[in-house]
């Protein structure tokens, strides 16, 4: 597990932030808008020796802090499991876990210097060696009684606040002790945290009210009580901490109890690496009563195995959780009815619980869901940020764009979202034209888009394996990681099998052979599977293969445990659910079956944001379960794949299906009898043969004309085509004289959806927006696993 530390004040230096504010321009502006000042000069260049000055050093410590956090995140695309922060790094721990965005960070942490810099008459003072038993004996019996701990930051670390007199008295007491290896004086203008705090945390806690919270999506150790915090203890954890002393020790020790932990410093210096390293040394983990009663006898081994360890039981804390992600019912909320006093205690789980940690982890999402992507671009930009903005990842339908548009969609999703804040982009396979697969593979590069939804692929290409390398290397325990991450939506086994492969060596040998990966990105391509997570996709509207969930998820789940025992992965491979999902029932159904996340589709086409006409949106609201039909694929209409369309209303799927037919029935247009050519030139094209073809060959390359010209066959497969692109332009501009050749893609988990908001603000499609349904869904279908998880144990009680 790996936790994030920030540093506090007197870890400020001048020339901190570096190349970090150009990097983050827009943030950067807005702390120069909400300070009144440049913050890149003040840490670069500090003209006017403000730097240490408290009111200065707080909001300058913030902003390099986030904005190396956020830099950390874009590079590794990693989340830590637990943040904290010394005092001022709070704030920065807290902005990481979700709990205020950068700018209310900072309005935070300016009127927190400035109340602070008002302090006077006090000071602080650092001693060195003694514990803090033997400190609190010291300052007892010498009568200094008016001298508070401030930092408990170490064993042997402690740092003392009081009256400037009072630390004057101290520093001569302590400097004759001979168990004390120094004492330090800090260059604080008063005596932080300690009683004489205590005007400035009230008028602090006044200005807290103005401002609203999350509910922190990672663990936050808080510096007051040393254990996670709770969502209704914000604000006044924030307001008591002025006051309160820094249990940085206890901090640490509680956290070396979760396990096998890591830390990292996050703001360019040593401090708080060199305290930890002290903490571990000296102390070692912290685990409580509680949780070491509740390990099994095998992993704990009584207390003596935890005393030859070294480590040190103590009494539970009231705000420590044995899971942090599942939220304990209130003490006196009684158990279900017959129980009787043998049952553990009832466990309420709560949206953020559902699926994998870890893949919310490695996206950093607060809940794992996804929107998946849309054709020409219905799965909108504007989608795209309400996704990432609310916690979860939407991907961008780049299927069917030109280029200039992707890439315009791209720069807007990332000026619109913070770093950390996620997105990914969709990469639809190409059998006919893999060129346009590699271009769209060198844009993603080039604009450092970090997650792509491989789609409709039914083998490994090179353009795939060329964004898999160009993300690899190795950490520095020896694994292999990416920051090019592939989520493949797949509906088969043998793709499947494919994407949990490495990349296949004939691929990779060939992009090292045109220069277009490193031998050593060839190398660590052998090593990982080609996509870092699998989407089974069942029955879904657009391409699909009819798949059944409950059939299709065992079996991609056991392949999954297969590849990983046979290639020995470091990292495993999720597996989440399509397909389907549009009521909470489906939802549960997914993640009962094993989804590491789920991921809609449909339901996201009939939202404010979804980039189609009003006309198909009316359509889609008034939609059942039953009014969906198979029809051919435009973009692979000679394989004979399938996409589900509305069929409600609509000639679409039964004029598509008539042309698969007449394609595989004749060889050439003009071999067609006369009747049904006029019912294709009238009813379906509304204009000649020949119209339509002169149309595609205005728009198809050269090399696919001559083709066409030689293979009569090709030619009429081009015509037939381009009822398929003119059914979905219809459909995407809304043409109200040809309603009824919309080409709409849907499944029938939009028919689902309507039935359950029927009667409700979302049964227009105008209140529905793609974030508020994402959480209305989570929330009900944490709802519904709480009241089918009680009935079950209700029922067992019954027995």
């Amino acid at each position: 597990m790996m936790t994030y530390v920030f540093p506090g004040q007197g870890a400020q230096r001048k020339g901190m932030g570096g190349e970090l504010f150009d990097e983050f321009a827009e943030l950067t502006s807005q702390a120069d808008e909400i300070l009144g000042y440049s913050i890149k000069t003040l840490c670069l260049e500090d003209p006017q020796s403000h730097l240490n000055q408290t009111q200065y050093t707080q909001p300058a410590l913030y902003t390099v802090n986030a904005l190396t956090y956020y830099n950390k995140i874009v590079e590794s695309g990693r989340t830590p499991n637990y943040t904290a922060g010394h005092s001022l790094g709070e704030y920065n721990a807290l902005l990481a876990a979700g709990v205020f965005d950068f700018r209310t960070g900072l309005l935070l942490v300016q009127k927190r210097g400035e109340l602070m810099s008002r302090a006077e008459g006090g000071a602080m003072a650092a001693i060195i060696g003694l514990s803090e038993r033997q400190l609190m004996e010291a300052l007892s019996e010498n009568r200094l009684d008016r001298i508070d701990i401030a930092n408990l930051n170490s064993p042997a670390q402690i740092v003392i606040s009081g009256p400037k007199a009072e630390i004057d008295r101290a520093r001569h007491l302590f400097d004759g002790m001979k168990e004390v290896k120094s004492v330090v004086p800090l260059r604080t203008s008063g005596a932080f945290h300690s009683r004489y705090m205590k005007e400035a945390a009230e008028e602090f806690g006044d200005f807290l009210h103005a401002f609203d919270f999350e509910e922190p999506v990672i663990p936050v150790i808080a510096n007051t009580s040393a254990r996670p915090y709770r969502y209704e203890e914000i604000r006044r954890n924030l307001r008591d901490q002025i006051t309160s002393s820094v249990k940085w020790t206890e901090s640490i020790r509680y956290l070396l109890g979760r396990g096998e932990m890591e830390f990292e410093e996050i703001g360019g210096g040593r401090i708080l690496t060199g305290l930890i390293q002290q903490i571990r040394t000296e102390a070692g983990p912290l685990v409580t009563e509680e949780e070491r009663v509740g390990m099994k006898p095998a992993d704990a081994g009584g207390t003596a195995s935890y005393a030859s360890a070294g480590v040190i039981t103590v009494p539970a804390a009231p705000v420590v959780s044995r899971a942090p992600l599942i939220e304990r019912l209130a003490v006196d909320e009684p158990s279900p009815a017959g129980l009787g006093s043998q049952t553990p205690a009832w466990i309420r789980i709560k949206p953020a619980n559902l699926g994998s940690p870890e893949f919310r982890r490695d996206y950093g999402l607060t809940y794992a869901y996804i929107s998946g992507a849309m054709y020409k671009g219905i799965a909108s930009k504007e989608m795209v940020v309400r996704m990432g903005k609310a916690g979860m990842m939407g991907f961008f339908g780049a299927g069917g764009l030109k280029m200039q548009q992707i890439e315009e969609a791209i720069r807007f999703i990332q000026g619109e979202l913070l770093p950390g804040q996620a997105y990914g982009m969709n990469l639809v396979h190409e059998p006919a034209e893999p060129h346009i697969e590699e271009s769209m593979v060198d844009l993603f590069l080039r604009t450092g888009v970090k997650v792509v939804e491989a789609a409709a692929f039914m083998t490994i290409t090179p353009a795939l394996v060329k964004y898999r390398a160009k993300g690899l290397k190795r950490d520095e325990n020896g694994k292999v990681t990416s920051t090019n991450k592939i989520i493949a939506k797949l509906s088969r086994p043998e793709v499947a099998e494919a994407f949990l492969s490495p990349a296949p060596e004939r691929i990779t040998a060939k992009l090292l052979e045109e220069g277009k990966i490193t031998r050593e990105e060839a190398s660590l391509l052998a090593e990982i599977a080609v996509a870092d997570d699998l989407c089974a996709e069942a029955d879904s509207g657009g391409h699909t293969d009819g798949a059944v969930a409950y059939a299709l998820m065992p079996a991609i789940l056991k392949l999954r445990d297969e590849m990983m025992e046979k290639h020995r992965y470091a990292k495993k491979v999720r597996v989440g659910a399509a397909g389907g999902i549009g009521t909470p029932d489906a939802a549960l159904a997914a993640f009962s079956l094993g989804a590491d996340f789920i991921v809609t589709g449909s339901i996201n086409q009939c939202t404010v944001e979804a980039n189609t006409s009003p006309e198909v949106k009316d359509l889609l609201e008034q939609m059942n379960v039953q009014d969906t039909e198979y029809a051919p694929a435009g973009d692979m209409f000679e394989m004979g794949a399938k996409v589900q369309v509305l069929k409600k209303g609509l000639f679409f799927p039964a004029r598509a299906n008539k042309l698969y037919d007449l394609y595989r029935q004749y060889n050439a247009v003009e071999d067609i009898d006369e009747k049904t050519k006029a019912q294709l030139q009238d009813k379906y094209f509304k204009r000649s043969l020949q119209q339509v073809y002169d149309e595609v060959r205005s728009y198809h390359p050269p090399h696919v004309i001559e083709k066409a010209e030689r293979n009569p066959k090709i030619k009429m497969a081009l015509i037939f085509k381009w009822y398929f692109a003119y059914s979905t332009r219809l459909a995407l501009s809304g043409n109200p004289e040809n309603k009824v050749d919309y080409q709409i893609q849907c499944g029938p988990a939009l028919g689902a959806f309507n039935q359950w908001v029927k009667g409700t603000e979302l049964e227009s499609w105008r209140n529905r927006h793609v974030d508020e349904i994402a959480l209305r869904l989570m929330n009900a279908t944490a709802e519904l696993l709480n009241r089918r998880y009680q009935s079950f144990v209700q029922a067992a009680a019954n027995e």
